[in-house]
């Protein structure tokens, strides 16, 4: 029988999947901080590969980024970021999974943007109070349409970026990630357990900067997908 609720259920949030009409729908967005080293070296974190980190975004915050996809700038920040990443969208199901088993649970991967509202962020942390005001708003997970890992392979290399208005801001490797997908896997799946409809953004490499009303912005991981937003 269907369940009587008291009010419409929401929408399922959901990414689009390149060359398809169907979707991948969200259920959760965990996001790896400080996962490549001279990122957590701008922001004044410790380099080494100590234990990851990790904060949740939640699925709503997940929009389409793709060609004319626009994103309103978002209340209550003057300091808008971007934060270009690897997204692993999750299909399989696991607790305390092995690293070396790990890839066995990704259904495919994607480009995603962890935008974030820095001054309320960095207010928050001065105060030692959480900040997820800084990464859980609206709209704050642009993702690119995701691919299969079966069309794709596991990507472990590869050119990732970020422009805007045409100018390189963020550009790395996806080799260069502190802890790798299999290792970010593993430990998400000894604190919770990983179910099919999760997203995982990986980290950012260095050159986190502003967005502003008017801002381009393009990027993308080579070999696996690219992503458009505009700032209005």
């Amino acid at each position: 029988p269907t369940p009587d609720f008291v009010i419409a259920p929401p929408a399922t949030p959901s990414v689009a999947i390149a060359g398809s009409t169907q979707r991948f729908p969200v259920r959760r967005i965990y996001c790896v901080g400080r996962n490549y080293a001279a990122h957590a070296r701008e922001m004044g974190g410790d380099p080494s590969r100590e234990p990851p980190f990790f904060f949740m975004k939640p699925a709503d915050a997940v929009i389409d980024a793709v060609p004319g996809a626009a994103l309103p700038y978002p209340p209550l920040t003057a300091n808008l970021h971007h934060e270009i990443e690897l997204v692993v969208a999750v299909g399989g199901a696991g607790s305390d999974v092995p690293a070396a088993s790990a890839l066995g649970l990704v259904w495919g991967y994607g480009v995603g943007v962890d935008l974030t509202r820095r001054d309320l962020q960095t207010r928050a942390k001065d105060a030692g109070q959480p900040w997820e005001w800084g990464k859980a708003f609206d709209r704050s997970a642009p993702c690119s349409p995701l691919v299969p890992a079966a069309t794709l392979g596991h990507p472990a290399r590869g050119r990732i970026w970020l422009r805007v208005n045409g100018e390189v801001k963020q550009e790395a490797d996806i080799a260069d990630l502190t802890w790798t997908v299999p290792e970010i896997l593993a430990a998400i799946s000894r604190a919770v357990a990983l179910a099919p409809g999760d997203l995982i953004f990986t980290g950012t490499p260095a050159g986190v900067g502003p967005l502003r009303p008017g801002d381009r912005v393009e990027g993308g991981v080579d070999g696996v997908a690219t992503l458009q937003i505009a700032i209005t």
